[in-house]
């Protein structure tokens, strides 16, 4: 047997140096998951979703995230003014990539469970990872 077929293939890090840095940070994902799970979300949406979120860090996690290309803001001139958030292909590619490990996260045990359905009371548990789109 060869040596290259008993070592796993080597994947050049270097496009994730970018990106690392914006989805290595706490909520990310978890405001990319919750976009994903509802398509177009307001941001006071967000803040009941996520609790825990000040509104500061959630402003900060959504720009970056639309700097990234990840997510859309679309205003609508109404009063009170609107904006939603939505993906954006690449978000959705990446939301998409991510469902492995948030459903890999969900089987971890009962604790798992219990702290999702504290944290999402409105969404029942079996529901807070969706696998299709």
């Amino acid at each position: 047997m060869s040596e290259r077929s008993i070592r796993p293939a080597r994947l050049c890090l270097c496009p994730l140096e970018g990106i690392i840095d914006t989805i290595g940070k706490k909520w990310t994902l978890l405001v990319i998951n919750a976009i994903g799970n509802h398509g177009r979300f307001r941001f006071s949406q967000m803040m009941e979703e996520l609790r825990g979120i000040s509104p500061t860090t959630l402003t900060d996690t959504l720009q970056e995230l639309q700097r990234e290309g990840l997510i859309m803001r679309e205003s609508f001139a109404e009063i009170p003014p609107r904006v939603e958030y939505s993906l954006t292909e690449d978000g959705t590619e990446l939301r998409k990539a991510i469902l492995p490990l948030l459903q890999w996260a969900s089987t971890r045990g009962p604790s798992t469970k219990r702290r999702c359905a504290a944290k999402y009371r409105q969404i029942p548990a079996h529901q807070i990872v969706r696998t299709s789109e």
